[in-house]
């Protein structure tokens, strides 16, 4: 096919990403190589690399959406208000959002089977949860207005957080209603940070 410009910038990046989600989700990740996209998408394999490091990342492109939210959750909360709290405002915007990263929309599917059906796509997912982990960390210990266990903090509200997606997109899998997983997953949601904001010292 005719090659396009490579000095697209965010057009070639969504140019790429679409080609690539769409053979990923065809053929299976693991068929498909970072040449393949490339060719399909009219840019050299040198693009792509300079927008996606890694080939997991063609597929697992949220993570920057992640980052930002965790970043915006500390750093813009109302003063005096916990970060507790405030976190579990943007889980719950999510939710009101119709969010992908809720694990239970119904027009992931196609995504969830994807990564259910590909070993490196898993294990990339799991280092992105560790790379949260500290990023959300890192926004903690640099906030002056936090006094609380930045690290154990970090880990348990990824961590928790992590389990209801997987769980979430588990059932959505095995064939559950989204509307029950959804029901389910506000209460859970709950019963999380209520854990949280009780288990943890008053400056988190």
């Amino acid at each position: 096919m005719p090659r396009t410009s490579e000095r697209g910038g965010p057009r070639t990046r969504a140019r790429i990403l679409e080609v690539a989600n769409r053979l990923f989700m065809e053929n299976g990740y693991d068929a498909v190589t970072v040449a393949q996209v490339a060719r399909e998408a009219g840019v050299s394999s040198v693009t792509v690399f300079n927008h996606f490091p890694r080939k997991e990342d063609l597929f697992l492109d949220r993570a920057g959406d992640v980052l930002d939210l965790l970043h915006r959750a500390v750093a813009d909360r109302e003063p005096g208000s916990a970060v507790v709290d405030s976190l579990e405002a943007a889980a719950l915007a999510l939710i009101d959002d119709g969010n992908a990263l809720t694990g239970y929309q119904e027009r992931s599917l196609g995504f969830l089977r994807t990564v259910a059906a590909s070993a490196a796509l898993q294990a990339r997912a799991r280092a992105i949860r560790g790379e949260l982990e500290v990023a959300l960390r890192d926004e903690l210990v640099a906030d002056p207005a936090f006094d609380g266990d930045a690290r154990l903090v970090a880990a348990l509200v990824v961590a928790g957080y992590a389990t209801l997606f997987v769980e979430n997109a588990s059932r959505l899998l095995d064939g559950e209603p989204s509307s029950d997983v959804a029901a389910d997953h506000r209460l859970r949601l709950s019963r999380l940070f209520d854990a949280l904001r009780h288990g943890l010292a008053d400056g988190a």
